[in-house]
């Protein structure tokens, strides 16, 4: 070949430009209000893990919601509140990492608040958003008090459920005791049995709910004894048992540095947030709006209509 034609196929036009893209077809109602199964990479003190989340609504709705849940629990505790929000926000569940879908880690010291923080702002940023309302409950509140006390928070409305900045040493102790140390078991009735007895706390459930918060709490196990198992990693128990709980844990610092509205709930039995503490939130800080249910414990699980429609015109208030 020529040097001249060499030139010529070097210069030669560019081929039209292919048409743009389609505008994204649009979500179909009935899949807004059905969740999808996403994970995502996150670089911890130790190595890659990953953590998985489930998704409702709109994934172009740019009004997103956070759902973070609570010590030994996993994002499928939200699925009805998620479901009854779909229509305004793409709402997310994660699996905070040890829990449920999410991977386990393997030097068990790395569990705690600043991999979980690292993790959140990291699942943020893969969801494109700038800004997002929080639903925590329990571990979730203080992972979202947390948050939300930075500068340049992304977080813009707080909802703290049955969590402030005073942890009480009794409920730590109380946890202690069943974290970690679940039984096999035999069959999905025995499961149930046990989750209704240690989660006693939660209230009145129906047995639907029930047997949804056992379906997700549990998987079959890995080895060949067969049965069914918690679906956290019991590691979680040796990091919380890792020093003697002897006294409270105060946040206040953490809390008044939180500048958004705030809604803190209260489970009116609840022995991790006391109503003296419930009732400093309101002038101090945020100075939270504040609801308490009756019959409840530790911690209302936002199942019912009257939990969720509290959460929902907070939210909906912005």
């Amino acid at each position: 070949m020529s040097f001249l034609s060499a030139l010529q196929r070097l210069f030669k036009p560019a081929p039209p430009a292919s048409p743009a893209p389609l505008p994204s077809a649009p979500v179909a109602p009935l899949a807004l209000h059905s969740p999808r199964a996403r994970t995502v990479q996150c670089l911890g003190p130790n190595g890659l893990h990953r953590v998985a989340y489930t998704e409702w609504g709109d994934p172009h709705n740019p009004r997103v919601l956070l759902c973070v849940h609570g010590l030994t629990r996993n994002g499928r505790d939200f699925d009805e509140l998620a479901r009854a929000l779909a229509d305004d926000y793409r709402v997310v569940c994660p699996d905070v990492v040890g829990r449920g879908r999410s991977d386990w880690l393997r030097v068990k010291a790395d569990y705690g608040f600043p991999t979980y923080l690292n993790d959140m702002v990291t699942l943020i940023a893969r969801l494109d958003a700038e800004t997002v309302h929080w639903v925590g409950t329990s571990m979730g509140g203080i992972i979202g008090m947390l948050l939300a006390s930075q500068q340049h928070t992304p977080i813009t409305r707080l909802v703290l459920n049955d969590v402030g900045p005073v942890i009480t040493a009794a409920s730590l102790q109380r946890i202690a005791q069943y974290v970690g140390k679940a039984p096999r078991f035999a069959s999905m009735a025995a499961a149930e049995a046990y989750i209704r007895e240690v989660s006693a706390p939660f209230g009145p459930l129906t047995d639907a709910q029930w047997q949804h918060l056992t379906t997700y709490s549990v998987r079959a196990a890995a080895d060949a004894q067969g049965g069914v198992e918690m679906i956290y990693d019991p590691g979680l128990g040796d990091v919380f048992r890792a020093a003697p709980i002897l006294q409270d844990i105060d946040l206040w610092p953490v809390y008044e540095g939180v500048r958004c509205p705030t809604l803190a709930l209260r489970g009116a039995d609840s022995d991790l947030l006391e109503p003296a503490t419930l009732a400093a939130m309101a002038v101090r800080g945020p100075r939270a709006q504040t609801v308490e249910f009756a019959g409840v414990g530790h911690a209302p699980m936002l199942m019912d209509a009257l939990q969720i429609g509290v959460v929902s015109d907070f939210l909906r208030a912005a």
